[in-house]
């Protein structure tokens, strides 16, 4: 299930991402690979993978931490039945539809 991530996550990505795109770009420079789309491809890609992984990380550290983040609402049907216990049961018929 898709869950949004953390603040940590969000921070540490993208220093991540920019830290790795700068060594990226010097190694490329080392290595008198020519710039151009290519390259630039090669970077993003590449720093976006490294930045991805890190926040994973983040968030599984965060997790064995913290523990497991409690789930809201998993399917339509629980929120039809919170609708109907808060009074507005006719709404969620309209929602339905």
């Amino acid at each position: 299930m898709f869950t949004l991530p953390s603040v940590w996550n969000l921070v540490i990505s993208t220093l991540v991402f920019f830290i790795a795109a700068k060594y990226l770009h010097r190694y490329l420079d080392v290595r008198e690979m020519p710039k151009g789309v290519t390259r630039s491809i090669l970077v993003f890609s590449l720093a976006s993978v490294m930045s991805w992984g890190s926040g994973e990380m983040a968030d599984w550290t965060q997790e064995k931490i913290e523990g497991p983040r409690p789930q809201l609402a998993q399917s339509s049907d629980d929120l039809s039945q919170l609708l109907t216990v808060l009074g507005q049961g006719q709404l969620s018929s309209e929602l339905k539809n």
